[in-house]
Formats: structure tokens, sequence, C-alpha cells
């Protein structure tokens, strides 16, 4: 499509004015609270027989992250289905959906399925409908809002990250229902394994980062958002800060991932600032080229995505016209208490690895 054609939808007005972002400067939220979870994962069938009984293809995005489920209808599935979306999801990383009646359910029905896979965060500065649940997170960019793209004026909108990673509690299966994409290309999330960039490490050097720390802290965050907007900043919760393991364990499959991102991860605990800086740079540098783990998802109106945030980071890509508008709202299921991976004894992969890298040298 054109610039006339993308200037004549963006002039017809939003499709979803109930979904539009409302900011209140004075407004507060509270926080969820300790609870426990149960990962509906645990429940699931592993053959997948109530989610995959309607599919007419199931197609990999790519090797290690990412499927797309075609002819699946989110809003018809059972109790048992969504158990099942829990368990895949776990394993692929991210699930996508195309034209899905979830667009069209209305606020409470949207709430209750998200909430099956466990509380729903309530964001610190990101704005939700004026007549809708707090829990509602909406990402609107269009010539009448332009604050996303403020944001980011002068730096790369590529930054892998975990939603609000610094909770005590960090978010598990997340759903992310796009209202309106730009016409065309663009607009599109990139979604990275976090298994597989851990396993991509040295086996020496996975065993270093094992058994380490990190803080994780939306004081960077809530400065920007503060520096951009001034009197009209969104803020409605203090700073959170968190320690979490550096690699952390999925409950469910047992699979280890990294667990820092440059969102969020301030810092190694125990270590100084200069090592520290150093490590995290390093990982930030791995996770952001690792091309071989990632998924790209590409947008129509009605495309839902759900992400596992334990397994996986993501990024915007904010590659299409300025002026176009992008509308979508997310629902972020909180989850268990990061686990950490214990360090294992050597098993002899280290001096396996070592000889290797010494035959090379030959």
């Amino acid at each position: 499509m054109g610039a006339e054609a993308t200037t004549t939808a963006e002039a017809s007005g939003p499709r979803y004015p109930a979904y539009l972002p409302h900011y209140d400067p004075l407004e507060k939220v509270i926080p969820v609270g300790p609870f426990e979870h149960d990962d509906p994962g645990h429940r699931a069938h592993p053959s997948f027989p109530n989610l995959l009984k309607d599919a007419t293809k199931v197609l990999e995005l790519s090797p290690h992250c990412g499927t797309e489920l075609q002819g699946v209808q989110i809003s018809d599935l059972s109790s048992a289905g969504l158990d099942e979306i829990a368990l895949m999801v776990a394993q692929r990383g991210c699930l996508v959906f195309r034209d899905q009646k979830f667009t069209d359910l209305g606020f409470k029905k949207q709430k209750q399925i998200a909430s099956h896979f466990g509380p729903l965060h309530k964001h610190g500065w990101m704005p939700h409908p004026k007549e809708g649940p707090e829990e509602f997170v909406i990402v609107y960019d269009s010539k009448d809002d332009l604050r996303i793209r403020k944001s980011w004026a002068r730096k790369s909108p590529i930054q892998f990250h975990v939603d609000q990673s610094p909770e005590s509690q960090p978010p598990g299966a997340t759903f992310f229902c796009m209202l309106e994409s730009p016409e065309g290309a663009g607009g599109d999330t990139l979604i990275s394994s976090m298994t597989r960039a851990f396993s991509r490490l040295s086996p020496s050097f996975r065993k270093r980062l094992e058994g380490l720390t990190a803080v994780h802290t939306t004081a960077n965050p809530i400065a920007r958002e503060i520096r951009d907007n001034g009197a009209a900043a969104n803020i409605r919760r203090p700073i959170t800060r968190s320690i979490h393991p550096v690699v952390t364990v999925h409950p469910v499959t047992g699979e280890k991932a990294l667990f820092v991102n440059s969102s969020y991860t301030q810092s190694i605990v125990g270590w100084d600032e200069e090592e520290s800086d150093y490590l995290l740079k390093f990982l930030f540098d791995h996770i952001n080229r690792g091309h071989d783990f990632t998924c790209r998802v590409r947008y129509e109106p009605g495309t839902v995505v759900v992400w596992d945030q334990r397994v996986t980071q993501h990024s915007q890509t904010l590659d299409y016209m300025a002026g176009a508008r992008r509308h979508a709202f997310r629902l972020t299921p909180l989850a268990n208490v990061p686990v950490p991976s214990l360090v294992e004894e050597d098993d002899g992969e280290c001096q396996r690895d070592e000889g290797r890298m010494l035959l090379n040298l030959c």
C-alpha cells in the first residue's frame, strides 16, 4: 500500500476506540503481591489433543523459537486446551494465532482467558483503556499519539527484554492482541529463545553463570518516562526492584534459560561495577546478535501472539512509517518466583570442549 492508502486508513479513525490509551498522571495502582502459582502447563497433555484438534496447519517460524497454529480459535478452547497452550508455549517460546475472535470478546472475557495463566500484572507507566480494566496495557502509535516514537527518538528501537522482570514473580505466558497494524510490511515483533541463547554458550562459561544473581529494577524506564513527558508522566507505581538468578529453570519443562535483559537488569550481585558491566554487556550483545535463535512475527488485525517470558525475550521493530496507526493491547499473567539453575558438578563436558579447542589449534 502506498502513502495515500495509509493516509486514508489513518483518517478513518481507530477501529477500536474503547481500547484507546488513557493517561492519568495522578492514577495509582496496587501491585498483585505474593501468590502461589499453579502453572497450567503441569496439567497439559503432551500430545496437545485439545489445542490441535481444529488446527489446519502447524508452522514452525524458526527451528528454536515460534510456532503458528492456523485454524485454532483461542476463545473456543476448553480449560484443557488453554493448559496445552501453556505447555506448548513453554516448549516453543511463542505461539501465533491469526484471525482471532478474541479481538472482539470485550474486556471481561479477554481478561478471563488470560487470567487462566496467572494473576494479571498492572503496569507502572503504560496506559490502559479509559473505561477498561487497569490490567490492559495499550500499545498505540499514530499521528495522534507519538509517545512511543518520542521515547525511542535517536536510539535503536531493537531492545530485547522481558516485560517487567523486576517483579518478584515476573510474567509467564503473555497475550498480545493486534487491533490495527500498519498497511503493508512493518511493525513486527522479534522473539528470541533464551533457552537456546544459554545452550549456545560454551560449557565452562555456562557453569560460571549458574549460581549468579542479578538486580532487576524499573528505575531507568521510570526516569525516561519522567524525562520524556514531564508533568504528564504516567507514573502509577513506585520503582520496583528484585534480585533474580542469572540462569533460571522453567518449572514445567525443566529447561535452563538466560534471565538477564538490557531494559531492566542493572548489575550482578557481589561483583564490582566494572566486572558486572563487562559481563552484562557480553550477555546483552549475545542476545541481540542471536538471529539463529530468533523468530519474527508479522501482524494483521486479529493476530494474537502468546509467548512465555520465562524462556524468551522480545523486541519491537518500529520500522514502519511515522504516523501510521499500530494499535494493540497486552495482558500479562504473572508466574512463579524464578527458579535458580543449580551449579552442577563437572560432567566432563568442559574437558571435552577444551580438548576440541586444542585440536583446532593443532
